[in-house]
């Protein structure tokens, strides 16, 4: 029984270890169907919503020098949240899913090996998508360079106006 619970264990320390983040939720009153909604929109976003018991992702935590914050959040129903990408996108799932009022409630988690609270956690989901941050970082980076080219072309759009007015008068 032992080396069960130490596969258990190492799977997670694996899952954990290949994630930046880990969310903890708890998913008290949820049915089968809701949970099945969550996980499959969390695999969208490239995120795993799993449950396993307390005292082996606690081990697993340990093992992968999670802050010990963490621990304290790891008790009754639940659920961890894994992904190798973003995890704004599953924060937000959580966040949208918590509406209705029957998803699972975000505890707390880890970005980084760094400890977020409640608060935190809601935050990273009230960010714009990653793809949006891009886009806009992109656009900043483009905005000089759009400016001085059309500085520089002014001189002669002002030049091939003023022709175009004195031919039509002509």
């Amino acid at each position: 029984m032992k080396e069960v619970k130490q596969t258990i264990i190492d799977g997670l320390l694996e899952e954990i270890n290949s994630s930046p983040f880990m969310l903890v939720a708890d998913y008290s009153g949820m049915t089968v169907p809701q949970f099945a909604d969550i996980r499959a929109k969390l695999a969208e976003k490239g995120a795993k919503f799993q449950v396993a018991k307390n005292t082996f992702v606690k081990r697993a935590a340990d093992s992968a020098e999670f802050p010990t914050e963490i621990a304290e959040f790891l008790s009754g129903q639940t659920a961890i949240i894994t992904g190798e990408e973003d995890v704004c996108g599953a924060a937000k799932v959580l966040k949208d899913a918590g509406k209705d009022g029957k998803s699972p409630t975000v505890r707390a988690g880890v970005l980084d090996g760094e400890f977020l609270d409640e608060a935190k956690v809601k935050a990273l989901a009230d960010l714009p998508s990653k793809e949006i941050l891009q886009a806009t970082l992109l656009g900043l980076l483009n905005q000089p360079g759009t400016s001085l080219v059309r500085v520089l072309n002014e001189p002669g759009s002002a030049l091939a106006r003023v022709l175009a007015a004195k031919q039509e008068k002509g």
